[in-house]
């Protein structure tokens, strides 16, 4: 039973992070119920049934880790947005509204003085538009733009990322609970078969035809059986209420009552992961997308020592009644008529040592980004070799398991055979009972280690297509 021991807490470890989130929310569930009114609550409504898919689909749309990324996702567009828009919205309006005295005559004569304060008051009012439309930039603009975009790239790839970590936990999650629920089976299969023989054995005892330390042996492996039982209840329970977690979805939840089963994807060569992974890892793509950002954003600072060519734009139209209109182009006059224009401009910022500096920053971020390209492709190699070693090895330890249990079967066949036809005692069931339940429990651990060993795999590689996952 010490392997039996060392897999739930193996389970227990799994799926350890959700024993926060249900002591939650039972002291959660438990505030809400007044104690006087504990005994009268009805019994919980029956608890929905999810697959596997779906349980996958509502991680991907609920997790928050995944709503994160998709924020990010959202703030970068908005980014690449402003960076089409903004170099061509560098436009102002003004508009003007207030009293004003009445003035008259030329600029060669006036009746009035230069500070007119008069009863005789009226308004005047005049609105605005000028602005500058870029031409010619060397860059600037198409290089701010590029860096927008892949920008947004690596926000689409971090999404992916997010998404292909929850939906491991979700698989991990449910496989747990598969597992857990067929270990209470099992346990119930070799406590029934206990069951049968025990009476047999302490009437034996008390008729003196029995061995009494055998007796006491398999009372206590009957004990130590309800002990295993209520260990796979807790780590069932723990698994469920981390897979709720993950998959969001509320009110009462439970999976499908279907054993554990070795999932249809099967080992293809190293070679073809390999080839995958630099297709698909999203760290992958993050970091090359990464590298064609920092190159729009060299280019960028070293268009920035180059001037800018641009077309201005203004229009203007002001009217003041009580002020008398100048007809004269060689007189001023803001309080009335419509000025426009438009003329070719230059705008050259002479910092040109800083932006020297600002150049070879950006270059060095380059640098660093395309060395975090090399660190990426190598360590995710890394990851998708050793991800397909730990499934070869799950892929051979479960036909090994699955062998040790055929034998182990058969052991136990034949002595219920050999005891009802009495060549055997009913102590001699004890033995092969108790390997049989190891031996199927270690081919379920088996099971388990090897669909978590592909999902990890699916995981490193990017490849969700042999999971069969859209």
């Amino acid at each position: 039973m010490a392997r039996t021991h060392w897999a739930a807490i193996l389970l227990a470890q799994v799926v350890c992070f959700s024993a926060r989130a249900q002591a939650q929310t039972d002291s959660l569930q438990n505030s809400k119920l007044p104690l006087s009114r504990a005994s009268s609550v009805p019994s919980r409504p029956q608890p929905k049934v999810y697959d596997l898919q779906f349980c996958l689909r509502s991680a991907a749309a609920n997790y928050p880790k995944i709503n994160e990324a998709r924020a990010r996702l959202r703030q970068k567009r908005s980014q690449l947005t402003q960076a089409q828009t903004a170099p061509f919205s560098k436009f102002s309006a003004t508009g003007a509204l207030g009293p004003a005295p009445t003035t008259r005559g030329t600029n060669v004569y006036s009746p009035d003085s230069d500070a007119s304060l008069s009863s005789d008051m009226g308004l005047f009012w005049q609105v605005g538009v000028e602005g500058t439309i870029p031409l010619w930039t060397f860059g600037k603009i198409t290089s701010l733009i590029d860096a927008a975009e892949a920008q947004v790239v690596v926000g689409k790839h971090e999404v992916d990322k997010e998404q292909n970590a929850a939906l491991l936990q979700v698989r991990t999650a449910y496989y747990g609970v598969q597992l857990a629920r067929d270990s209470r089976a099992l346990i119930d299969e070799a406590k029934q078969r206990i069951d049968k023989y025990l009476p047999r054995l302490e009437k034996s005892v008390e008729t003196g035809d029995g061995d009494d330390i055998e007796l006491l042996r398999m009372k206590m492996y009957r004990a130590d059986l309800d002990a295993r039982f209520a260990e796979a209840q807790r780590e069932e329970r723990k698994a469920l209420v981390g897979l709720k977690f993950l998959t969001g979805i509320e009110g009462a939840f439970d999976i499908p009552d279907a054993p554990l089963l070795r999932v249809t994807a099967r080992l293809l060569p190293l070679s073809r992961y390999l080839e995958v992974a630099r297709l698909f890892r999203p760290e992958i793509n993050m970091a090359r997308a990464g590298i064609v950002a920092r190159k729009a954003q060299w280019e960028l600072e070293r268009a920035r020592s180059y001037p800018d060519l641009g077309l201005g734009v203004r229009v203007k139209w002001a009217r003041a009644p009580q002020v008398t209109d100048q007809r004269n182009p060689f007189v001023g006059d803001e309080a009335n008529g419509m000025q426009y224009g438009a003329a070719l401009g230059l705008k050259w910022d002479l910092d040109f040592l800083p932006q020297a500096a600002k150049s070879d920053e950006a270059r060095a971020k380059l640098e660093e980004t395309e060395a975090t390209e090399r660190f990426a492709l190598g360590g995710v190699a890394t990851e998708v070799e050793q991800a397909f070693l730990d499934a070869q090895a799950a892929e051979q330890r479960l036909e090994a398991a699955a062998a040790a249990l055929h034998y182990s079967k058969q052991w136990l066949v034949k002595v219920q055979q050999a005891i009802d036809i009495g060549t055997m005692d009913n102590q001699d069931i004890v033995d092969p009972s108790k390997e049989y339940a190891l031996r199927r429990f270690s081919e379920l651990t088996a099971i388990f280690d090897y669909n978590t060993a592909i999902a990890r795999l699916a995981q490193a590689s990017g490849w969700r297509a042999i999971l069969n996952e859209q």
